[in-house]
């Protein structure tokens, strides 16, 4: 079993099958946002490394071609922009003034929120880009100098509370335009909550995916800014 950890392509192995297999179980069980298979993934890949005693710098080396996709895949969110570019332009006014309300508020509750709890430097600049998609948001995670790790799973607890909670509470509020739906989604939860409500329609997916997109083009400005005021 030893050497079998420790092979080059045990660690994206096991990340494959894990991801497969969360897939599987996800699509099974009626697409629940609490079983993404993102978060299942993660929570079964850290189970098999502290079981095996792998250790995590070996387990990123194995999966390296993985971490070279992610730039593809950030080049890959422009995609969304393109096919609802129109529909965006035509309602540009609120769009821009969702953006601009949603990330202010975004950014205000994390900043409350761990100035109210004590935290440290290190958490709030982890916590800063939980709103961002992973691909960009790790990148944001590495300029602001933050725990990457601890980026990653404020990013999916973020993504996993949207996807659940989020969808019940718009229905709550009565909001039942699917444009609206959408670009509330992917402005708070990014592509775990856009997966959640691609299930729903494809128009609140294709909205949730230009709002996930844009809200990542604009925080890769924005929270540098914000991080040097707040820990400067």
């Amino acid at each position: 079993m030893s050497a079998l950890i420790h092979l080059p392509v045990f660690g994206l192995a096991l990340t494959l099958s894990a991801y497969l297999l969360s897939l599987w179980l996800y699509q099974r069980l009626g697409r629940p946002g609490l079983l993404s298979p993102v978060l299942v993934t993660v929570v079964i890949v850290a189970a098999v490394l502290q079981a095996t005693g792998l250790p995590y710098a070996e387990y990123l080396e194995q999966v390296t071609v993985l971490t070279l996709l992610l730039g593809p895949a950030t080049v890959a969110l422009a995609l969304p922009l393109l096919r609802n570019g129109r529909a965006l332009a035509s309602s540009a006014p609120a769009v821009l003034a969702t953006l601009a309300v949603g990330g202010a508020v975004s950014v205000a509750i994390t900043v409350a929120a761990m100035t109210a709890f004590g935290a440290g430097e290190d958490m709030l600049l982890a916590a800063l880009p939980r709103s961002v998609t992973s691909p960009v948001g790790l990148s944001i995670a590495e300029i602001l100098e933050a725990s990457v790790p601890l980026a990653v799973v404020l990013t999916l607890i973020s993504g996993v509370l949207g996807a659940v909670v989020g969808p019940a509470l718009l229905t709550l509020a009565r909001v039942r335009d699917e444009r609206a739906r959408g670009f509330a989604i992917g402005l708070t939860s990014h592509g775990i909550g856009t997966s959640r409500v691609l299930s729903e329609s494809t128009v609140a997916g294709g909205w949730s995916s230009a709002a996930m997109v844009m809200n990542a083009l604009i925080m890769t400005v924005v929270l540098p800014i914000v991080a040097g005021i707040v820990a400067g």
